[in-house]
């Protein structure tokens, strides 16, 4: 193989690489009391406190949920992703 191959060769991972790392940034996060806290862990707590506060009212509400173990997993990941983007998006 030639120079001139092997220059051609390398050259679509190095654009691609170029097209995918164009979108990093800094990661999304706040001061809270002088220390950066990322916002994925807030969405992640708020997530599942909603998600117990769910369990709660469906308690009240006296519904049998079929499926716990795939139910409030769910919850938790529906709750956070929402508040990601909702607050920080």
């Amino acid at each position: 193989m030639t120079a001139n191959k092997r220059t051609r060769a390398s050259r679509p991972p190095l654009v691609l690489a170029a097209l995918f790392l164009t979108g990093c940034g800094r990661a999304p996060s706040f001061d809270l009391l002088g220390s950066f806290f990322p916002a994925w862990l807030a969405c992640l707590a708020l997530g599942l406190t909603l998600t117990v506060v769910a369990r709660w009212v469906l308690g009240l509400a006296r519904i049998v949920v079929a499926l716990p173990v795939l139910t409030y997993p769910s919850l938790a990941a529906f709750f956070s992703f929402t508040l990601w983007l909702a607050l920080f998006r």
